[in-house]
């Protein structure tokens, strides 16, 4: 049972972008192929990367403290650093359904993932737990999920949006 709630725990803490965007693709796929007729990847990755844009855009409003904490110190503003890529991902989110903005938005989207990744480097570095705005995070365990996290969201940004 213990291990059952550690593993749940884990899951739905850590592992929520890998909850959200294979799920909302899977019923994104079912939704298309029941609405037009067939199976629209490119559409549904599109809707599932836009969620799940929607979904980490919320913990920059709901976490602002500990994503704050994520910055080096010498990037000046962070709360409003914090907030401003949270409006980014929202916009990235609206873009990816804008058929003349599509293309941009996801090489934009890929180059936001790139410039973001070294604070979340700092942050495994510094030990920093952003939901709970503390120095008691997993530290550079978390890389082994962030950064193919990282790779995937990219990969996915490339096929649905660039070349899908």
């Amino acid at each position: 049972m213990f291990r059952f709630l550690f593993l749940f725990t884990f899951v739905t803490k850590k592992l929520k972008p890998l909850i959200v965007l294979p799920s909302v693709f899977a019923i994104s796929l079912l939704t298309t192929k029941f609405v037009r007729g067939n199976f629209e990847l490119a559409l549904s990755g599109q809707i599932a990367m836009s969620a799940m844009l929607a979904f980490t855009a919320i913990a920059h409003f709901a976490f602002t403290k500990g994503m704050a904490m994520m910055l080096p110190d010498f990037i000046p503003f962070k709360t409003e650093t914090v907030y401003l890529t949270g409006f980014i991902e929202i916009a990235a989110a609206i873009g990816l359904f804008i058929p003349n903005f599509r293309m941009i938005t996801g090489w934009l989207l890929i180059a936001f993932l790139i410039l973001i990744l070294p604070a979340n480097i700092y942050a495994a570095i510094k030990h920093i737990d952003y939901q709970k705005g503390t120095f008691d995070g997993k530290g550079l365990t978390y890389l082994w999920f962030r950064v193919p996290l990282q790779i995937l969201f990219m990969v996915w940004t490339y096929l649905s949006a660039i070349k899908g």
